[in-house]
């Protein structure tokens, strides 16, 4: 089948390749603009899908809009009989939709309606979800409304962070989506509309998420760990020194939340408002990541003191 592909990160480059892989033939990539890096702006670094897609010689097109005609004309141009959208980053208007006369569909990685929108992995971490997994669907104008046409479910491990799970979906989603074209192709897909009722979402993350209250329970901390790892990541003060909290796990323990219960080789072990929550990596402010053992070499706290 003759395809246009648009995706932006490393989620995108799983199913990119599995597209590759079955021998559809990629007229082309659709992906955001290079973005400015360094400590100046002055250097650019091109999104993973970009890399990938060179390294096929796939056409790429990196438009900064979507709606003034020149993106659709370049789609004409291509003659998709199917687009294929995962984590592009950008919400096509209709008339792009509507261009290829076998439509356009998306690889999302939550089980929907549950998480519609930009960070469903995060969400379902914070939020203690046990299940996740990926959905696509026909893409509709609405956010991640349309019908579903396959899902492939997973259980989200106990310590998996987000960047681990979604490694683990983005290959997950790449084997779902060569067996949902097929079907497309051979007219064997199935449609299945959305539940309104059951509709979450998952908005965008933010710096706001970050700061950490040991007033909660600690299996809400360590999923804070988890699911805003590596960015914003959670951040508390050590030793009175602001970290970003890297890893972590929940265990028993009983104290006034934010106190230090242990201190060595096992890492810092804090009360919470309910079990205790052990810090197992940080990063300073200004530092590279380290194991807590090492931060307390040069930052020794006094169990039974605050944090």
């Amino acid at each position: 089948m003759r395809i246009l592909f648009m995706g932006t990160p490393d989620f995108a480059v799983a199913s990119l390749e599995a597209l590759i892989a079955a021998g559809h033939d990629i007229c082309g990539v659709f992906t955001q603009p290079d973005r400015p890096v360094g400590r100046h702006q002055n250097q650019f670094q091109a999104p993973p899908v970009k890399e990938c897609a060179q390294k096929y010689d796939i056409p790429v097109f990196q438009p900064t809009k979507l709606r003034d005609g020149t993106a659709l004309e370049q789609i004409r141009q291509l003659v998709p009989e199917l687009i294929v959208v995962a984590a592009y980053g950008r919400i096509l208007p209709q008339d792009i939709l509507d261009a290829p006369p076998m439509g356009c569909i998306n690889v999302h990685s939550s089980l929907l309606p549950k998480y519609r929108g930009a960070a469903p992995i995060n969400w379902a971490i914070l939020n203690g979800d046990r299940e996740t997994g990926v959905t696509i669907m026909h893409m509709a104008a609405d956010l991640d409304s349309g019908d579903i046409i396959a899902q492939v479910r997973t259980p989200i491990g106990e310590n998996e962070t987000a960047f681990e799970l979604t490694a683990r979906l983005a290959q997950l989603g790449g084997t779902l989506l060569r067996e949902t074209v097929e079907q497309i192709q051979s007219g064997t897909a199935s449609r299945t509309v959305q539940n309104e009722e059951e509709v979450t979402l998952a908005p965008m993350l933010s710096k706001e998420l970050s700061p950490m209250d040991f007033t909660k329970p600690a299996q809400a901390l360590h999923n804070q760990v988890r699911g805003l790892f590596p960015w914003p990541a959670a951040i508390t003060e050590v030793a009175g020194v602001r970290c970003k909290v890297f890893s972590s796990c929940a265990e028993a323990g009983t104290g006034r939340p934010g106190t230090v219960l242990e201190a060595g080789k096992q890492g810092i072990l804090v009360a919470c408002g309910q079990g205790a929550l052990r810090i197992l990596e940080l990063q300073p402010d200004g530092k590279k990541a380290m194991p807590a053992t090492a931060f307390l070499q040069g930052h020794p706290l006094t169990v039974g003191k605050a944090l």
